[in-house]
């Protein structure tokens, strides 16, 4: 099979033939038919995560078919599944058993410690793999499984906010939008400043502002998500979020928070991060966006082309999410 590989910090993937892993007791073995990309990925290839193995194959937005099943696993061949971020948990430690599996000290992740999508096939665990909604295709179903999935937890974590804003619109806003927006939210959406095109396409999408992470609301919002790496961004929503309100930080690597003045946390205003997910997150969500009917933008490469969607996805030159195709 192929596989597209990171063999090093600061290295290029590069595409290996490799021999096709077969399941172990639990596993399947899955015929990739999508992995989206992923700003995780470039941290990943930045190696601004800690503890990467190397090789390891990137991609944890993965869409694909049943090829094989290990030893009690019951799955019938051709059924299509969804590889999450979140790969395996202890099941036994405090964080798994009382619902938050997302927190635990041992778990692993796909394209992170177990190789992941980019590439021909890729190896899951039964219990974390999750239905696919028959109405969206494999393209549009794989940015779902992390932008999708991730934002909707930190969208959950805003609680009734009814003014929102979110920072950086990419492939997880763009698809936190549409979910606020279906249950009669009004969003605001900061793009990278002098973004003429992300001001457009959030305009598109329904959001009822938008304009430059560098501006501030005319009205105080209830609550705002950082989607964008940006540690400095986290001042600039608290300051514009109202009292009372709440800002969630929703990527798993960002820069250094620099020191801010006390008044802008003053009034009971909360500050939180999002962890990964849960398989409750997965499933939930997954029903939600058939039934909205959720739509990611996106743009299809060709496996072989990861490097390349990758460099656009680090230029701010994509428009929604980028979807690799075998």
């Amino acid at each position: 099979m192929r596989a597209m590989v990171l063999e090093g910090r600061d290295s290029p993937l590069v595409l290996r033939e490799r021999a096709s892993p077969q399941p172990g007791p639990g596993q399947l073995l899955l015929k990739v038919r999508a992995c989206a990309v992923c700003r995780t990925d470039l941290h990943l290839l930045d190696g601004d995560l800690p503890g990467i193995r190397y090789p390891i194959v990137p991609g944890h937005e993965i869409v694909g078919e049943v090829a094989a099943c290990g030893t009690g696993v019951a799955s019938t061949l051709g059924t299509r599944l969804g590889v999450p971020w979140l790969g395996w948990t202890c099941s036994q430690c405090r964080y798994c058993l009382a619902g938050q599996e997302n927190l635990c000290d041992q778990a692993r992740f796909t394209g992170y410690q177990l190789d992941g999508g980019y590439a021909d096939f890729v190896l899951a665990d039964a219990r974390y793999c999750l239905p696919i909604p028959e109405s969206i295709d494999d393209v549009h179903a794989a940015p779902l499984l992390c932008a999708g999935l991730i934002g909707f937890r930190a969208l959950r974590m805003c609680g009734d906010a009814r003014r929102l804003g979110l920072y950086g619109f990419g492939a997880a806003a763009h698809l936190v939008a549409q979910v606020a927006i279906s249950q009669g939210r009004e969003c605001h959406a900061f793009v990278r400043p002098g973004d003429a095109a992300g001001i457009a396409f959030a305009r598109q999408l329904g959001c009822t502002w938008a304009g430059g992470s560098d501006q501030m609301p005319t009205t105080p919002m209830d609550a705002a998500i950082i989607f964008a790496p940006v540690g400095s961004l986290v001042p600039t929503a608290l300051a514009a979020v109202r009292k009372g309100g709440t800002v969630v930080c929703g990527g798993i690597h960002m820069s250094d928070i620099p020191s801010f003045p006390y008044t802008l946390l003053w009034g009971e205003r909360s500050l939180r991060s999002v962890a990964n997910l849960t398989r409750a997150d997965g499933i939930e969500f997954m029903q939600l966006a058939g039934n909205i009917p959720l739509r990611p933008t996106i743009e299809t490469f060709p496996l072989e082309n990861a490097n390349l969607a990758l460099e656009r996805l680090r230029r701010g030159g994509l428009t929604g999410a980028a979807v690799l195709v075998t």
